[in-house]
């Protein structure tokens, strides 16, 4: 399957700070060294410039902030790029396209079930629209399930949207 490049350059640098710390706590507290990419000596950066040329470069790094998956702020006198809970969302759906047909291994099934009051009716549609993204099926109305490796992704989507309380996720034998 056919990656976009945006797509391909949010997995490449959720993964680069992804080594550097804990990349949830970054969308939710103030930018610092573990989760920021300071700009031009960013390998990431280097490599993108050098395969699609400085002015491509320039267009994606501007379409993605107009998207609102990065932000690009000061950082001890120096520029540096953030990536948005958007941005982390959309580099974990990208992840799964990028792994996509992928199995378990051990021939387990991830099974999600939910229960989101109506009140949250939009936190529902969401997390419907994420289990699609990532490649679940439905079971029944709230039960979800899928035999692709993908329980680190749902987990951190899950927590990322704060929709851990209405959700449980099962390692399951067989369906």
């Amino acid at each position: 399957m056919r990656i976009t490049v945006t797509d391909k350059f949010l997995w490449d640098i959720y993964n680069l700070l992804s080594e550097a710390g804990n990349i949830l706590d970054s969308t939710f507290k103030y930018p610092t060294m573990y989760n920021s990419l300071p700009g031009p000596k960013n390998p990431v950066f280097s490599r993108y410039r050098k395969e699609r040329g400085t002015r491509e470069f320039n267009k994606l790094i501007y379409y993605l902030k107009k998207k609102g998956y990065i932000k690009v702020e000061g950082l001890r006198n120096k520029r540096a790029l953030l990536i948005t809970k958007n941005g982390i969302s959309k580099a974990l759906k990208a992840s799964f396209k990028i792994e996509r047909d992928k199995k378990r291994a051990d021939g387990k099934w991830v099974m999600l079930i939910f229960d989101i009051p109506q009140k949250y009716k939009k936190s529902r549609e969401l997390l419907r629209s994420i289990l699609l993204n990532l490649g679940y099926k439905m079971f029944q109305q709230s039960v979800w399930v899928s035999p692709y490796d993908i329980l680190e992704n749902t987990e951190k989507l899950v927590q990322m949207h704060s929709l851990d309380k209405f959700v449980k996720i099962f390692l399951v034998e067989e369906i």
